[in-house]
């Protein structure tokens, strides 16, 4: 009778412990779980470009040679294939494998004319912001420099500052999305951390208190039998 008291009354505050977390899990999943993945990701958002295709032999700018090259690929864009060359230690630049002329950095009309000639949405561009590799947006997490192209609908459509790709779609769900999975595993402030002092505590209090439930169980069994 006293260990069948003991551990009721452990049971009870440990769920009284871990209901709040269990609800947050619970809530965060059924968000995560409601809408396709595919809406969320904003997928179909964008027509997929065309094959890289040539006329003639691609050629690369006479500028690179004797560079060291980290790596070099040929890469379609909206206007067409530009080569990607990436320096070892020195910026990315892309060229024309048409003429082997260096291109300038894509600026902020060449970032919204990449989205637009490939976007299949109604909304219309808001604005268009740069963002750095040493600070960037919160829902992209990547070091990298970019323009963001906002649409009148609340989507962020990222695009390399430097190859001047499309890198990631983020609409506004997604946001709400990632914010749950942060909720999810409570971590709220980069939404990444699945392995952080909050989320093991409480499932290890959960495992325990489900532990406990299954010990007083046939306790409370027999004691109704008999």
């Amino acid at each position: 009778m006293k260990l069948r008291a003991t551990l009721r009354r452990w049971h009870v505050w440990l769920g009284w412990i871990v209901g709040l977390p269990l609800l947050f899990w619970t809530v965060s999943g059924l968000v995560m779980v409601w809408k396709p993945i595919d809406e969320v990701r904003g997928t179909d958002l964008l027509r997929p470009l065309d094959p890289v295709t040539l006329t003639a032999p691609a050629v690369l700018p006479s500028e690179v040679a004797g560079l060291p090259l980290a790596k070099v690929s040929l890469e379609s864009r909206a206007a067409g294939p530009r080569w990607i060359i990436e320096l070892r230690n020195g910026p990315t630049r892309i060229a024309d494998p048409a003429t082997g002329q260096l291109l300038p950095s894509p600026s902020a009309a060449d970032a919204a004319v990449e989205v637009m000639r490939r976007y299949t949405g109604t909304a219309r561009i808001a604005s268009v912001e740069r963002t750095g590799a040493d600070a960037p947006p919160l829902e992209l997490r990547r070091p990298l420099a970019t323009w963001q192209v906002n649409l009148s609908d609340g989507t962020h459509i990222f695009v390399d500052a430097q190859t001047g790709g499309v890198i990631a779609t983020r609409t506004r769900w997604w946001r709400f999305y990632d914010w749950m999975f942060g909720l999810h595993v409570m971590d709220l402030k980069e939404h990444e951390d699945t392995h952080n002092v909050f989320v093991v505590g409480f499932a290890a209090v959960a495992l325990l208190t489900v532990l406990l439930a299954l010990v007083l169980l046939p306790l409370v069994v027999r004691r109704r039998r008999a």
